[in-house]
């Protein structure tokens, strides 16, 4: 789960919670820092590359977003690849084969669980609605109602609340960062583990988005339903960051009143970090810009 926020010469910052660690990704780079389970903080770093860069067509609205989902999917992968395997023992490491098995099936599980299992429910029960668009908006409700029971459920897991605190970690620092404090884990501790442009935020938008755009289609046939909606997921999500960036960009009460339920929801998807956590993410975050560079 990410957060984007103004930096240097108006660099959107962003990152990410990983298992024992944060990535971070500033102008140039992206950094990843790990807690080994010697108590050592391990730090990758790579160069920021990105097809926008080449094709300038694509930062257009919308396509941007849809560019923007597909590479933050690719890095988080490959982010939480080397943090699964820098908190493990050495004999308990993973091989790449296996972690890339494992990401597949988990983006087609969720894609299983909020895409197509709410479309064959509400199909199945269609008869107790008269008509097509009050099922469009029972399907939704349907998704986000899954949706928010998903995040319920997990967060009761001991490795994942873990994981939670990394996040509050990440929001911590990026929140001191934007404030102009000092980045300290003494100074990050006091700020707060809610960010208004935070990737738990853009999934809900993603979940009420396609509430508003599937019920405009009529389409009977459940596989054609489907379809449909698998399609339309890449345009709901680049809608979905354009309406993130613009809730970031401004800072006014309507801006806060549409950003509050995102925020809301980070209370099941951050914990309060401990300062090692804090640590982490500061270091992860200070190589993303460019201080603090492993020797």
């Amino acid at each position: 789960m990410g957060v984007t926020g103004l930096g240097e010469q108006q660099f959107s910052y962003g990152g990410q919670a990983l298992i024992e660690g944060v990535m971070m990704r500033g102008p140039k780079r992206i950094a990843i820092a790990v807690r080994r389970p010697d108590g050592e903080i391990a730090i990758k770093q790579d160069e920021v590359t990105s097809i926008m860069d080449r094709y300038p067509v694509l930062k257009l609205p919308i396509l941007r977003g849809m560019v923007a989902m597909v590479e933050t999917l690719s890095i988080g992968i490959g982010a939480l690849m080397y943090s699964a395997n820098q908190a493990m023992p050495d004999e308990e490491q993973l091989s790449k084969k296996e972690m890339t098995l494992t990401s597949v099936v988990g983006f087609a599980f969720a894609i299983g669980i909020f895409v197509v299992v709410p479309t064959l429910l509400t199909h199945w029960v269609k008869g107790w609605y008269p008509g097509s668009a009050i099922v469009n908006v029972v399907e939704g409700f349907l998704r986000l109602g899954m949706f928010v029971g998903y995040l319920v459920l997990i967060a009761q897991m001991k490795d994942i609340q873990r994981v939670y605190q990394y996040h509050g970690a990440e929001h911590k620092v990026i929140n001191t960062y934007e404030a102009g404090a000092p980045l300290t884990v003494e100074s990050a501790r006091t700020f707060s583990r809610e960010h208004k442009r935070c990737g738990t935020s853009f999934l809900l938008y993603v979940v009420v988005i396609s509430i508003a755009l599937f019920s405009i289609f009529t389409i009977d046939n459940v596989w054609a339903r489907v379809g449909t909606r698998l399609a339309m997921m890449p345009v709901i999500a680049g809608i979905s960051y354009e309406f993130l960036r613009a809730m970031g960009r401004y800072n006014n009460g309507f801006t806060l009143l549409l950003s509050r339920p995102g925020m809301w929801l980070q209370n099941l998807t951050t914990r309060e970090p401990d300062d090692s956590q804090l640590e982490v993410a500061i270091a992860a975050f200070e190589t993303a810009r460019g201080y603090g560079l492993p020797g």
